[in-house]
Parts: structure tokens; sequence; C-alpha cells
């Protein structure tokens, strides 16, 4: 089996976290995705970190100067045989290295060219300098996370870097890139962290629309506010998760817990009586094992699941069923997702720290005369 997007070729420029996140998920589904980095590896250095990073997975490799003609010159060559191409510099670098989409479009019309930022091309923010958590906080989704009465959490960089940006990027790419087979011409993506990140907050502002979310942090359902959706400390230290939010879910919970006939844990759903019932709730809990709960829980429809550490996950019976988890080349990953009935996905390679480079001008129709000079000047290594 092959994966469904084999056959393409993606174009990618060495940066950290959303882009090569982005890239990953073109490259596990079957793209070939060439990686253009900096003369003496991705980090200035001897890239011995490559091997056992994630993100860098399934690709090719080439060292590329960008301030050098040949170097450009390789890469004007390559681009024009791409399908697409993800760079995500600060707006007007890539013009500035005469690179921009206006330019590379001319040489390959049916390109398409995804932009990673946070902020985006355009707007007062744009040439500033930011990070995942200023993002979510410009779009909104930062004031929503944290419990009541507390300043806002950060949920590391899920949110902006690889929800709001990455995700986003990788699913423009392949909707423009599908709009092009279809006789479509190339485009440009402007995926900005801080557009995709406000709209992961859609059915959020749908239930402040609709009059049940308040505008304050962990009071409302799905924030830590209900009791039935929340996370527990249990015995020995460990915590679970509950989110049993239908009242048929409720009632399996109650019953579990023995609090079935505790008639202070109704109505469900008086926000008003929401702080006691946690209470309640959180004294029974304490009360057993995390191990103990799972024995008890799992297996019903109380909506309950351990909270794992990034240790346990991989070790869970359930992931490891579905391979969630894979070990290849020695190093522990997230197994590519989704998965497909009759399409495969990349069987994951990590980095070796070598480059490809006269393998992808030979592709080019370099000969090996010109293979040899195109390295002797410099510009590719």
């Amino acid at each position: 089996m092959t994966g469904p997007l084999k056959g393409l070729r993606i174009i990618e420029f060495a940066g950290l976290g959303p882009g090569p996140f982005a890239c990953m998920m073109l490259a596990d589904h079957g793209a070939e995705v060439i990686r253009i980095e900096r003369p003496g590896g991705t980090r200035g250095g001897p890239d011995s970190d490559a091997a056992s990073d994630i993100l860098l997975r399934s690709r090719k490799r080439i060292a590329v100067d960008l301030k050098s003609e040949s170097g450009v010159s390789v890469l004007r060559d390559l681009i024009a045989t791409a399908d697409g191409l993800v760079e995500g510099f600060r707006p007007g670098v890539m013009e500035r290295l005469g690179l921009g989409p206006d330019e590379m479009l001319c040489v390959n019309p049916k390109l398409v060219y995804g932009r990673m930022t946070g902020w985006g091309q355009t707007g007062p923010y744009a040439p500033m300098a930011g990070h995942d958590i200023n993002y979510i906080a410009l779009s909104g989704a930062l004031h929503a996370f944290g419990r009541k009465g507390e300043k806002p959490t950060p949920p590391i960089n899920m949110v902006g870097d690889f929800g709001g940006g990455a995700m986003m990027l990788a699913f423009g790419m392949v909707s423009a890139l599908l709009n092009v087979q279809r006789g479509g011409e190339g485009t440009v993506i402007d995926a900005a962290m801080t557009d995709g990140s406000a709209l992961l907050m859609a059915m959020i502002y749908s239930f402040q629309g609709q009059g049940w979310w308040r505008d304050e942090r962990g009071v409302n359902m799905l924030d830590t506010g209900a009791h039935f959706y929340d996370v527990y400390e249990t015995k020995d230290k460990k915590f679970v998760s509950i989110g049993a939010i239908e009242p048929q879910f409720y009632a399996q919970l109650l019953a579990l817990a023995g609090l079935r006939d505790d008639t202070e844990m109704y109505p469900q759903n008086d926000p008003e009586k929401w702080d006691m019932m946690r209470e309640k709730l959180a004294n029974v809990i304490i009360t057993k094992t995390r191990s103990e709960w799972d024995a008890l829980m799992v297996g019903k429809d109380a909506c309950y699941a351990p909270v794992l550490s990034l240790t346990e996950a991989p070790e869970h019976p359930h992931n490891q069923a579905r391979n969630t988890f894979i070990r290849y080349d020695g190093v522990v990953q997230p197994a590519p997702a989704p998965r497909y009935s009759t399409l495969g996905t990349t069987v994951p390679t990590m980095s070796d720290g070598r480059t490809h480079t006269a393998e992808i001008l030979a592709d080019l129709g370099y000969g090996e005369d010109k293979i040899k000079r195109t390295l002797t000047e410099g510009g590719v290594s």
C-alpha cells in the first residue's frame, strides 16, 4: 500500500516547530519532502540531534547557502519540479532572497506556496517576533485556558504552533494541491497561527453566542467549571479524567463512584452546585488508587480514562493494540495518523545526519560533471 500523497514533491525550508510538523504530516502520508537546510545543519552545527528529532522524520535533505548564486540557482531548478513549497520565515525574507511567491509562481505556475507565520503576512503585528503564547493570546484562545479565579494557563504549544498553525497549513496544502490536480492554478497559502487558533475556538464562540458560555475561565462545562468534566487526584498521587457530559453517562459515573443515591449530586447541570459536587466527587476518587479506578471504570460508559504520562502512554494496552506509538531507528514516537482502510502511510525513518544532495541533483537531470561543478562552487552540500 502507498500513501495518498505519493507522487507529490514538497520543498521545505528548514525551520523549527510548526513548519516541520506540517511537512512531517505530508511526508507521513506519502509525499516526497525535500528539506532545505543551512550549510552545517539545521541548528547551525553538526546535526547531532537529528536522529532523535521526530519532526524531521522521513525527509530528503540538501544543504543550501541561500546567499549563494549557485545555491539559489539549484533551488529554482528544484522548485520548478515541485508541487508545493513550505516556508516559515518572517514576511519579506523569501522575497529578499529572490524566492518569493511571485517569482516562484512564474517559474512554476502550478506551485502551491505555503507560508507559515504566527501573525500572518499582513496586519500591524506581522513584522513582530512572537511565539505560540503570544499568538493564542491575541486570538482569544489563551483567555479560555485555566482554572476559575486564576491566570490563563498556556496549553504548552499545541493550540498555536501545532493545531492552529501546522495542521491548518497541512490542510491548506492538501486542499490547494487537490485544486491544482483538478485543473486549477498554483496559489499562496497564508497560514497564520492567530487565524488558526481563532478558528479552533469556533464551537466556543457558538456557545457564547447561544448564551450558555460565560467569557470567564473555569466556570463553563468544558473548562473545568463542571464537576463532571475535570481531572481528579487518586490515592497514589496520580490522576484520572472524567468527561461524563450526557445524563446516562453521568448516572453511570455516580453509580460506580457510590454516589447514585446522593440527592446533592443532582441536578447535574446546575452551575451553582458544581463546586460542591466537585468536592464530593474528589473526596470519593482520592480514596482509591488509579489502578483501582481503572479496574472499576474501564469498560463502562462513565467517560473515564487514566491520565498517563509521556512515559506511560506508549505502554498502555489500548495504544499498543492500535500501534499509536511506534519505535523506529531506536526512537519511540507517535505513529502517522489518521489511518486508511486501503492506503498506507510512510514507515518513519530518522535522519542519519547526511544530506542527499547528489541524489537530488541527479533527479533534477544534472549530469556527473554538473553535479561535481555545483558541489565545487559551494552553493550546496
